[in-house]
């Protein structure tokens, strides 16, 4: 699956469940960890591993094995390795202690639209 194929099925999945502020940083020669991070906020320890599971579920079902997962049991955060794209899910507080949008203010970064903005594409 290519990589911008991913990272939609991922922001989809997250906005599905009413995901927050999600962005999406493009990470390629900057690490060689990833290629994309994408990045979305929950209301509460609940919203956020349900968001993360059903990246999760949507990714399998295209037949994405994902790599491996960390932060679901405590519901704060969780982070997703699906490969080239790695997604961080976590509540309003956490997202601003990591600041992961600053950490990495050099590269391309992207807002997702959503079903209702004029600028769908």
């Amino acid at each position: 699956m290519q990589n911008e194929t991913l990272v939609k099925l991922a922001i989809d999945a997250l906005e599905e469940l009413k995901g927050q502020d999600i962005v999406t940083i493009d990470v390629q020669g900057k690490t060689s960890v990833t290629d994309f991070m994408v990045i979305a906020s929950g209301t509460s320890s609940r919203h956020v591993k349900s968001m993360a599971d059903n990246v999760l579920e949507k990714v399998k079902e295209q037949g994405v094995r994902p790599i491996g997962s960390e932060g679901l049991e405590g519901g704060e955060w969780a982070l997703l390795d699906l490969g080239d794209v790695v997604v961080h899910v976590m509540q309003v507080p956490t997202r601003q202690f990591y600041d992961l949008e600053r950490l990495w203010q050099g590269a391309e970064q992207s807002r997702a639209q959503h079903a209702g903005d004029a600028e769908q594409g």
